[in-house]
């Protein structure tokens, strides 16, 4: 089990994991799932392994590019849920207005000059996972500049 802690540590210093993540990262390595359990809970008591953590730190490096919506279904990818996937979303919605619009200005920078570009910037900003409510809103903006 030591060697198993020794490279949960490894892997925590390069970056932040989800629990579900470092599970499958070690079951390699481990004689069994428990032992692979009991190594995660003690990291979690000491405060090495957080699900929290880590949902915040995706939540801040993927919200700079993607909408709340994609950075929701990659939080779930990577074993989040409940509580702890909840408070990661509702401190995206808060800012998605901002992170849409500052997308939005790095890709484009001008408004569009006709309904088909209007639509390939629409569909671009969807396909990042900004939800259409807030397009919408962006896209009534830059029509009243």
């Amino acid at each position: 089990m030591a060697a198993l802690r020794v490279r949960a540590i490894a892997a925590l210093t390069r970056r932040e994991f989800s629990r579900s993540e470092l599970f499958k990262k070690l079951s390699p390595f481990a004689a069994s799932p428990e032992h692979v359990n009991q190594v995660l809970d003690v990291l979690i008591q000491e405060g090495l392994l957080s699900d929290e953590r880590f949902a915040g730190s995706v939540s801040r490096l993927r919200g700079a590019k993607y909408g709340t919506a994609r950075v929701r279904y990659e939080l779930q990818q990577k074993g989040i849920s409940g509580d702890t996937l909840d408070a990661a979303v509702r401190q995206l919605k808060v800012t998605e207005s901002e992170r849409l619009e500052a997308v939005w200005e790095r890709k484009f920078g001008n408004p569009p000059l006709g309904p088909e570009e209007s639509a390939r910037q629409q569909r671009f900003l969807a396909q990042r996972g900004f939800t259409t409510e807030s397009i919408g809103q962006l896209f009534r903006r830059l029509r009243s500049r």
